[in-house]
């Protein structure tokens, strides 16, 4: 085969809720939503034919694995709450209640969830693979994208 570049892309889905710190509308209180993230990668399918993995960009196995573990696992049924806004008091408390909370450097928009969850996936990524695209649904008619050629 040529050496052609491939996107392949997977999806994940997560339950988080979050609040938005001195916002002017309802999400300033703490609500929840069922996210639904597609990832697309960029690269060239491994032509080294002693390779397990012959004819693959990456394999879906090891990119679940990446995000798993860097988004899904951290944030799934975990409540986001900006640390650097007045709300780390109500994280302290919901600590104490015995809720997961994820404390983050930004306002937890689906915006800055995006170039998060860009930094995290690029840097666990093998040589020569690329993150091209992110898209991140907030609702079933929301969502936001993250495109590599902008950034």
């Amino acid at each position: 085969m040529s050496h052609q570049k491939i996107r392949i892309t997977k999806i994940f889905t997560f339950e988080t809720a979050h609040a938005l710190f001195g916002y002017d509308g309802k999400c300033k209180n703490v609500h929840g939503h069922s996210y639904k993230l597609y990832v697309t990668l960029r690269g060239t399918p491994i032509c080294d034919k002693n390779s397990e993995k012959l004819g693959m960009v990456i394999d879906f196995g090891d990119l679940k694995e990446i995000v798993k573990r860097e988004i899904v696992d951290p944030l799934d049924h975990a409540v986001l709450l900006n640390k650097n806004s007045g709300h780390i008091s109500l994280g302290e408390t919901l600590i104490k209640e015995g809720h997961k909370v994820v404390f983050t450097e930004y306002q937890p928009t689906c915006e800055n969830m995006l170039i998060d969850f860009a930094t995290k996936i690029k840097s666990q990524l093998p040589e020569k693979v690329e993150l091209v695209h992110l898209k991140l649904y907030e609702t079933e008619n929301s969502y936001g994208e993250w495109l590599a050629e902008e950034n």
